[in-house]
């Protein structure tokens, strides 16, 4: 498996809506397309993937540290969501795609650095928008579980069309609009 170092190494919006989701994580796990680029940067990879069912493989290093010395909880919140939202695009047919719209991380151990992981998400509810439960494994040992909601966008073209610039005015306008406008950037907007 080859990790995008450009936007050009990733898939086209063409080449995945041709595939279901299925086949699309199948064709990354063989490394027939690019891994994201967020995979090497938090030291993870496909394990397994089945309908429903994804399983990430990952060892978090010191650069995944926080200020006190333990893995910063953004780790294990992107990787779950990686699993999480690989696992219901494993049930996305072929013509959508999907964005994550909320996910819920419980910090149940810490893991220390360098310890090899896998995570697995699990697809289980039958409504389209709810993901499912995801967790690590450590020796056996559970260390946290992960609630998800997932948006199954059928029509794409608003998602495929929207420019880095609009998705950055679209959150912006949502944060002044909700009072958490924090950055210099959303506050002159």
């Amino acid at each position: 498996m080859f990790i995008a170092k450009t936007p050009a190494d990733l898939p086209d919006l063409d080449t995945i809506l041709s595939m279901s989701g299925l086949d699309f994580m199948l064709a990354m796990q063989r490394g027939e397309i690019s891994r994201p680029p967020i995979s090497g940067l938090m030291h993870y990879h496909l394990h397994a993937v089945a309908a429903g069912r994804v399983t990430f493989r990952g060892t978090p290093a010191f650069a995944h540290a926080n200020p006190m010395g333990g893995v910063h909880g953004g780790w294990y919140g992107t990787l779950l969501d990686s699993c999480m939202a690989c696992a219901v695009m494993t049930l996305v047919p072929k013509g959508s795609v999907y964005t994550t719209l909320e996910y819920k991380v419980n910090l149940t151990r810490a893991i220390p650095i360098g310890m090899d992981i896998l995570a697995t998400g699990i697809k289980r509810s039958r409504r389209p928008q709810h993901g499912g439960c995801a967790w690590g494994n450590q020796g056996g040992r559970r260390w946290q579980a992960l609630c998800h909601r997932i948006n199954h966008l059928p029509d794409h073209a608003p998602v495929a069309r929207m420019t880095a610039a609009a998705h950055a005015a679209r959150c912006c306008h949502a944060a002044v609009r909700t009072g958490h406008a924090r950055s210099p950037a959303c506050a002159a907007r």
